[in-house]
């Protein structure tokens, strides 16, 4: 079968060619398969058509292409073996944890299995046994991030945010009206940035949403962060863009609603579009700020005057309407990591030193599973009560665990 796009054989095909399309196909799943996911398979792609190149592996490794043969890999090149050495390197040449071995590889499988599908190959190589052998056992664990806020944690982080924000947020409404206007700028500054650190805490802490449904990512136009007009403090209630590529709503406990509400007072914002977590990165809104005034038909120097009105590019743009865009992910990381060491919390975990955002959401996971069920706690964490239980499998097992010492006891008595 000729291949109406490229007029070559499938087979015959290389391996590169399929890859943006296959991605394509993946990001227009309804599996949750955006972003993230897609960054990581095309890095995967590459390192693999990479190694089958011969350009990764150890010395020895000289590819899978025939020596005589100039080219770049194609599908004739794949079979069983061409996997189960590609378990192996990934095994022992790249010196990855077990679990990443097994996550690389299955993004690898999946694309062979697609490839299936499409007549590319006629084969699903990636899954035979000889193919898979080489990889380690399964633990069972997923990787990533599994830390879970404790109770002692999370009151100690959320103490010490509310502290300094009410400090600051009282030191700027007490001043006088005959301070100097550069001076209160200062304090109303530093006021917003202990609120917005308060708010991006309790949220955290007591919502269970996800980073990446709550902040900006980069590399996913849909993930903008959230605007104050996505949240409705009467019902209690915050739209978020989900894991699994559709808008809901996550709900707001009590303790999350009045630093919100106190947050947003002191803001002020132009219009509800405003990120709720907008980036005080300086050089990120000076940037902004000189482009937007740029555009709006203001020269160099009246747009200097301009800033020299503002302790803050920030204050500029509110006062302005000069929306800035919301943190990352990354950006809440290093915040977090800021006010962990801040508040002198005690954090025993072999991967972080820091409260992470996603600790947050496992903590809040322990507290619902332990109070109301798995039932609950998966409609709360927007996800399944079968990965639920697995993910909180141990507090099951404790149970079960004081089940049987009470039966023994029972029997002994």
């Amino acid at each position: 079968m000729i291949d109406d796009t490229t007029g070559q054989e499938p087979e015959t095909r290389p391996l590169r060619s399929s890859f943006e399309l296959y991605l394509q196909d993946k990001s227009k799943g309804s599996d949750g398969e955006g972003g993230n996911y897609r960054r990581n398979v095309a890095r995967e792609l590459e390192r693999f058509v990479e190694w089958a190149a011969g350009k990764r592996g150890n010395e020895d490794w000289t590819g899978i292409i025939p020596e005589a043969a100039n080219r770049n890999p194609s599908f004739a090149d794949l079979n069983e073996r061409v996997f189960r050495e590609y378990a192996r390197h990934l095994s022992g040449d790249r010196e990855l944890k077990q679990n990443t071995v097994q996550t690389y590889y299955a993004y690898i499988s999946a694309w062979c299995g697609w490839c299936v599908s499409e007549g590319y190959l006629e084969t699903h190589y990636a899954q035979r046994a000889q193919a898979t052998a080489p990889l380690p056992e399964d633990d069972g664990r997923r990787p990533g991030d599994q830390q879970a806020w404790t109770s002692e944690q999370r009151h100690a982080i959320t103490r010490h945010v509310d502290e300094q924000a009410r400090e600051a947020i009282e030191e700027y409404t007490d001043l006088s009206d005959d301070v100097d206007a550069l001076d209160k700028q200062r304090a109303r500054y530093t006021a917003l940035k202990a609120a917005r650190d308060r708010a991006l805490v309790v949220v955290f802490a007591y919502t269970a949403v996800r980073g990446g449904e709550l902040l900006r990512d980069p590399n996913d136009p849909r993930r903008r962060g959230v605007r104050w007009e996505d949240i409705n403090f009467e019902d209690g209630g915050m739209e978020v863009y989900r894991k699994k590529q559709r808008w809901d709503v996550a709900s707001l406990p009590d303790p999350v609603i009045s630093p919100l509400r106190s947050y947003r007072k002191l803001m002020d914002p132009p219009t509800n579009r405003w990120p709720v977590f907008p980036t005080l990165d300086q050089w990120t809104l000076s940037g902004l700020v000189q482009e937007e005034l740029a555009d709006r038909g203001k020269q160099p120097d009246a747009i200097d005057e301009r800033r020299d009105e503002y302790v803050r590019d920030l204050l500029l743009a509110l006062n302005d309407d000069i929306r800035p865009p919301s943190i990352t992910t990354d950006g809440a990381r290093s915040i977090l990591k800021r006010l962990t060491e801040a508040a002198e919390v005690e954090i025993n975990h072999q991967k972080h030193d820091y409260l992470s955002p996603h600790g947050g959401r496992r903590g809040m996971g322990e507290v619902l599973v332990r109070a109301f069920g798995y039932t609950t706690a998966a409609r709360y964490l927007d996800n399944s009560e079968e990965m639920i239980r697995e993910q909180y499998s141990h507090i099951e097992a404790g149970e079960l665990g004081d089940m049987a010492a009470e039966a023994i006891e029972e029997i002994d008595e």
